[in-house]
């Protein structure tokens, strides 16, 4: 595929990115690469290949809600680097 200096710019720019003239130097053949990669992709024959979202047929797979035993507040406190008796101890994020 044709790469020139003004398809890379124009890509850039609906990117919302710059480059110096170094910069795209070492990004041309880069770039190269990956559209003659997507080029290839396009020679792909999808005839009658159904468009999916996923690739596991799968739909809502949820487990049962069962009420179960869990670690007491102390056990889940015992390795924290600071604590009090019921709260994890962690620096302030807003002054």
């Amino acid at each position: 595929m044709e790469n020139t200096k003004e398809i890379i710019e124009h890509i850039s720019n609906l990117a919302h990115l710059e480059f110096d003239d170094e910069e795209l130097k070492a990004i041309t053949p880069q770039f190269s690469k990956i559209l003659d990669y997507i080029d290839e992709l396009s020679k792909i024959d999808l005839e009658g290949v159904e468009p999916m979202t996923h690739v596991l047929e799968d739909v809502n797979v949820m487990r049962d809600d069962i009420v179960k035993e869990s670690i007491t507040v102390k056990e889940a406190l015992k390795n924290a680097p600071k604590h009090n008796d019921i709260f994890f101890k962690v620096p302030k994020v807003f002054d």
